[in-house]
């Protein structure tokens, strides 16, 4: 048997390239991970913004899971964009039935430009089905006030929420600090009893579409290989900074962060 760490993304296309499952597979790649993926939705999109979402059947979303699973298998898998409440409970249960532990949750809720990618009805399955599944959750602050209805504006409120977050059944919470005012980004990874920060430099660019799906993916990846959860925190950390360090400056937009980013 094949000893290559497996990771799957179950997830949206992006036309673009920049996010969803082409950033997750090509980080998958990157990182010495062989990457499969379920797409939940097709998106027309660009650097500039999304001009068209296109959600699966939930019934080919459960058959691409189950395909890849009863054969492949995967040490580690993460969600993004899941669209509907329907693929949200669908995708939950596939989680259960194969038994999915090491299951990474970016809650993806909005394109960088605005657009929406989880239906207002969907938010109450994610917490209700799929939260609870999660070694990690992901969030973003809006997404966290989304999840939580608090709003968050310091790192005394990112605590909070994420105290919240991990009441809805989520092993541990990853709050992403980077929608906060400063030159320094602090994200806190807490699991259920304390809290552990990760703190770097602000970098000043606009080309950073993708970086929460990017982010979650080098995690993934590290989680497929084995890694203790902190340190794979720490390496996804370390990819996201250097991707964004180094993006290819592609678009009219916000562009991609760079994929084939090195962190040895």
């Amino acid at each position: 048997m094949s000893t290559v760490a497996k990771a799957m993304t179950i997830a949206g296309s992006d036309s673009g390239g920049g996010a969803g499952i082409q950033a997750d597979l090509k980080t998958f790649h990157q990182l010495g991970v062989y990457g499969t993926s379920a797409i939940t939705a097709v998106t027309a999109q660009n650097t500039l913004g999304v001009a068209g979402v296109y959600p699966l059947p939930t019934e080919a979303v459960t058959q691409q899971i189950r395909e890849v699973l009863r054969d492949i298998g995967a040490d580690a898998a993460k969600t993004g964009m899941l669209f509907d409440a329907a693929i949200i409970r669908a995708v939950a249960e596939e989680v259960r039935a194969f038994r999915l532990e090491k299951l990474v949750v970016d809650p993806v809720m909005v394109a960088k430009g605005g657009a929406k990618l989880l239906l207002d009805e969907a938010i109450e399955a994610l917490k209700t089905h799929l939260l609870p599944l999660a070694e990690v959750v992901t969030p973003n602050l809006p997404e966290a006030e989304c999840l939580t209805g608090m709003t968050i504006r310091t790192p005394a409120d990112m605590r909070e929420g994420a105290k919240a977050i991990h009441a809805l059944g989520a092993r541990h919470v990853l709050m992403k600090g980077g929608h906060l005012d400063g030159d320094e980004i602090v994200d806190m990874l807490y699991d259920g009893q304390a809290f552990y920060e990760i703190a770097h430099s602000r970098i000043q660019t606009r080309h950073t579409h993708g970086t929460g799906c990017t982010f979650s993916a080098a995690l993934t990846a590290e989680l497929a290989k084995g890694r203790p959860l902190v340190e794979a925190v720490e390496r996804a950390n370390r990819f996201i900074v250097q991707a964004i360090a180094t993006a290819p400056q592609i678009g009219g937009g916000h562009g991609p962060t760079n994929h084939w980013a090195a962190i040895e």
